[in-house]
């Protein structure tokens, strides 16, 4: 199993450790109910440096990220970060990114899921035929994800950037806590407010972040987080999963993500997708809450009133918020209608949920 950076930090706190896509990485420390509140009410500090991060330059940097990714990387402007998929041939999902754009139309960063690092590297290469400048970060790259609404308040006194009025999906580099060369962004995987930041594996930066960031934020009551509680917040909001909720099977119109689907250009798929869309999907991803009481968990079969099977559960939980079991799935279509009735099988019986809008928490 490889470490991060921190591990020896999180063993040190106590942390339940598991494997995640190759890492010791941190599930709790505290329990995932008490850690989840801590990111929805206050501010959590979680350890994501498992993430993969690849470096595209040049003059068809922007056009081989427009042939791989389903959004419009050019509508990005120096700062900015946006929200893509990488697809394959047949509209399936490669990887969920970020995309941020360092150089508009010559250098961006790309963020990929761990798991997913060698799959997406080498699916960017067969499209780049050496025209493109690529640097695969991933291993030297620390990434901190401060959460919560008092994140940027706890940050704001370590840098000079302007955290506090940092608009969504933006970003800026400088120095924070006396390390250069530090991009802190207005993004994250919560929906509780704060940012992202990624510095260089160098020396005693991660150390000496990790310990500044902890001294700033210990009146207002910071707590490191783990990947469980990460779970269930982005499962409050509605926010897909890799391996779970999307796939290389799964399209972004099917998961709901049309709206980073644009048409206004060609891409890997696009003609695909484009069908797809005049005859309407077989299956969508949807929210539901649980009627009865029970909790779904991925793999778990779906249901209509006669029994039939319709789908099956993708995410499931017990909200920490909502007190209530919820989970996402995909159904087929006609099932998919805000307060349609389906069923989940719990423990050999067909418990009643209910279709929802997302997200589970405003």
């Amino acid at each position: 199993m490889k470490s991060t950076p921190f591990t020896h930090l999180h063993q040190a706190l106590g942390a339940k450790m598991a494997e995640f896509a190759g890492y010791n990485m941190p599930i709790s420390y505290t329990g995932i109910n008490d850690e989840h509140h801590v990111v929805r009410n206050n501010v959590g500090v979680f350890d994501v440096s498992h993430m993969g991060e690849f470096i595209l330059k040049g003059e068809n940097a922007l056009a081989l990220i427009q042939q791989i990714s389903s959004n419009d990387a050019s509508k990005l402007s120096n700062g900015q970060a946006q929200y893509s998929c990488i697809l394959n041939q047949n509209g399936g999902i490669v990887d969920d990114m970020l995309v941020y754009c360092v150089e508009q139309n010559k250098v961006y960063m790309l963020v990929v899921n761990a798991s997913n690092i060698r799959k997406d590297w080498d699916w960017i290469q067969e499209f780049n035929q050496g025209k493109v400048e690529m640097h695969n970060i991933s291993d030297k790259t620390c990434l901190l994800a401060i959460q919560g609404p008092n994140a940027t308040k706890v940050l704001q006194p370590l840098t000079e950037m302007d955290i506090l009025n940092m608009k969504y999906y933006t970003f800026s580099k400088g120095k924070f806590a006396g390390v250069e060369n530090v991009l802190v962004s207005a993004t994250g995987y919560t929906g509780a407010g704060g940012v992202e930041i990624y510095f260089e594996d160098e020396g005693d930066n991660a150390v000496k972040i990790w310990n500044a960031i902890f001294e700033a934020g210990a009146a207002a009551g910071i707590k490191p987080v783990g990947l469980g509680a990460r779970d269930t917040l982005r499962l409050e909001k509605g926010y897909c999963l890799y391996g779970n909720d999307i796939d290389d099977y799964s399209t972004p119109l099917e998961a709901g993500l049309g709206w980073i689907t644009k048409f206004t250009k060609e891409f890997t798929a696009s003609t695909f997708l484009k069908k797809q869309k005049e005859t309407g999907v077989e299956k969508k991803l949807v929210g539901f809450e649980m009627v009865d009481r029970g909790i779904p968990r991925h793999d778990y079969m779906i249901r209509d009133e006669e029994g039939n099977l319709i789908g099956r559960v993708t995410s499931g939980t017990q909200s920490p918020t909502l007190n209530k079991g919820i989970g996402m799935g995909y159904v087929l279509a006609e099932f998919a209608a805000v307060g349609a009735e389906i069923f989940v099988d719990i423990r050999d019986k067909q418990i009643k949920a209910v279709v929802v809008q997302l997200p589970f928490v405003k």
